[in-house]
């Protein structure tokens, strides 16, 4: 450990980051008291270049200069990294303003926002004339700290009478009629304090008993698929579900939350399976291109040409657009608008109500413009909380469902794809686009979960705001499908969806695979897009041929 004070010229990055867990104002000196400097949100780690010897705060510095940036009090962020590694300092922020947004190199989005100033005149709140407004979304809980559960939720433009401050740590006691008792606590960096905070109650407890447990309703539900009824789920599977749920609240994924995600598991041996956030559309980013092989493979009475068959991998592998916009035009007999329309209907047809496809894909150059004004379908999903792409969307289940049709169609007893469009769809074929997608090089996502050697088909996709992986395991122990998605506005860091991807199947694998249990995650590894190319492949062979047995 480094002891001892050090200077900002002295201050260096020991490789220990820190995330807000949520949101969180940057301060010129390590207390409450000190100037507003700056404010971090989640989804960026920031280099920790000193710590308090006093007080439990953290000095960050910037990602790309570790130009000191401001101080952070330590509950309010994740840290990574030996933090005995990082010195002690007394170094206080001189900056004449809140520090200017930074963008990140890496992801394209900011580093840190300004602060907004608060209002210049404020309603007195309560006996002691002191509340606190809310610039974001924000966590109230039954204790001045992480570690006590939420008690509720508070947005922008929020405001609360303060009662008491906490003469240890940086929370203030807020009243909330929602919990019991009536009183909750926020992080004081969370809310803009108008009047004198010291005017109110001083607590100093450090021990806060909680409410009584009260049964929350039942976010996770047995669910089956094509119209089918949802199977009861066995205890241990039932288990495994409810750990699973738990994991997602714990690593932030809340649907409470703006932040939220949706999984749907299925043993394809009993038809057992369980789903969470299925009410939920998402934007169908690049997982919808496994409907879009599926309707191919319906259009195709012959193996494909050497063309097509590049333009499969390329679709399915490297997720490449202009590939994929030419599998649409085949199916649309030209018009890639049609193709679309052909995708949807084969949603359609199987019963899956709440997934579409109604426009080509994004390509650099000029659009192709649609025949007719697009009418973007209303479906019973929700279709606001994830912000879905208006033109393209999926539920975990329907896409999951998608996959376990396609395993029915090839390894028997023929299944949904097979009843509804007989001889269009046959099992050499399915076992054809299995056989694709268990080629697909992103080794990330649910694939790291499992070993190395394990056969995965799957197609993966991702957006700014989306993060979404749908797979079929051919284990020892069983084979299976998981659909998974991750929503956060506007930008989600690939440093906290890969793990949680990876973590999620590790522990279905282990269920499945309790003698052969996985003990941790491997490292994961997503290859260069842009140098992905099948032209001129082996695996072009591997779909010319008149039979396939993988």
């Amino acid at each position: 450990m480094l002891i001892g004070w050090v200077s900002q010229a002295q201050l260096q990055n020991m490789g220990v980051y820190a995330q807000a867990i949520g949101q969180a104002n940057l301060r010129a000196d390590d207390h409450i008291e000190a100037r507003l400097v700056g404010e971090i949100r989640n989804g960026t780690n920031y280099p920790v270049l000193g710590r308090s010897q006093l007080y439990p705060w953290l000095l960050l510095g910037e990602q790309n200069s570790d130009r000191p940036m401001g101080w952070v009090f330590e509950t309010l962020v994740a840290v990574s990294g030996d933090i005995n590694r990082v010195p002690f300092t007394d170094l206080v922020i001189d900056l004449p303003a809140p520090i200017e947004p930074t963008i990140s190199a890496n992801i394209g989005a900011p580093l840190a926002t300004p602060t907004s100033a608060p209002p210049t005149a404020t309603p007195t709140i309560g006996v002691y004339g002191v509340s606190g407004g809310v610039s974001g979304e924000v966590n109230i809980r039954y204790g001045p700290g992480v570690e006590y559960p939420r008690a509720g939720l508070a947005y922008a433009g929020d405001r609360f009478e303060v009662t008491g401050y906490h003469t240890q740590f940086p929370w203030v006691r807020i009243r909330y009629p929602e919990a019991a008792g009536g009183q909750a606590w926020v992080a004081s960096d969370l809310l803009e304090i108008s009047g004198n905070l010291f005017n109110t109650v001083a607590i100093s407890q450090t021990r806060f008993s909680l409410p009584p447990f009260t049964p929350t309703p039942a976010a996770i539900r047995a669910s089956g698929i094509n119209g089918e009824p949802a199977q009861p789920l066995s205890g241990d599977l039932q288990i495994l579900a409810d750990d699973i749920w738990n994991l997602f609240l714990t690593k932030g994924f809340d649907p409470q939350t703006s932040r939220f995600g949706a999984l749907f598991v299925m043993d394809l041996a009993s038809g057992e399976a369980f789903a969470f956030g299925d009410e939920y559309a998402f934007s169908g980013t690049s997982l919808n291109k496994i409907a879009i092989l599926v309707r191919l493979y319906q259009e195709l009475d012959a193996p494909p040409s050497i063309e097509t068959a590049t333009d499969i991998l390329n679709t399915m592998i490297c997720s490449e657009n202009a590939a994929t916009n030419r599998l649409l035009g085949i199916i649309g007999e030209g018009n890639t608008y049609y193709g679309a329309e052909a995708v949807t209907a084969l949603f359609q047809e199987l019963g899956l109500t709440r997934s579409f496809l109604i426009a080509p894909f994004t390509t650099i150059g000029t659009p192709e413009p649609p025949p007719q004004p697009l009418v973007f379908p209303q479906t019973a999903a929700d279709q606001v909380k994830a912000v879905p792409d208006l033109s393209n969307q999926l539920t975990v289940v329907e896409i999951g469902a998608l996959l376990a049709n396609l395993y029915q169609c090839a390894y028997g007893p023929g299944g949904t794809l097979v009843d509804s469009f007989g001889e269009a769809i046959e099992a050499r074929e399915c076992r054809q686009m299995l056989h694709v997608m268990s080629n697909n090089t992103v080794d990330a996502l649910l694939k790291s979960g499992v070993p190395a050697d394990t056969r995965v088909a799957h197609k993966h996709g991702w957006i700014a705001d989306t993060h979404g992986n749908a797979a079929l395991f051919f284990t020892p122990g069983g084979h299976y499908v998981i659909a998974m998605t991750l929503f956060q506005p506007d930008w989600l860091n690939f440093q906290e969806s890969l793990p949680l991807f990876a973590e999620v199947s590790r522990r279905v694998y282990n269920y499945f695979n309790p003698a052969q249990a996985q003990q941790s995650d491997r490292e994961w590894f997503i290859p260069d897009a842009n140098s992905c190319n099948y032209f001129g492949d082996p695996l072009v062979v591997d779909l010319l041929q008149s039979s396939w047995d993988d």
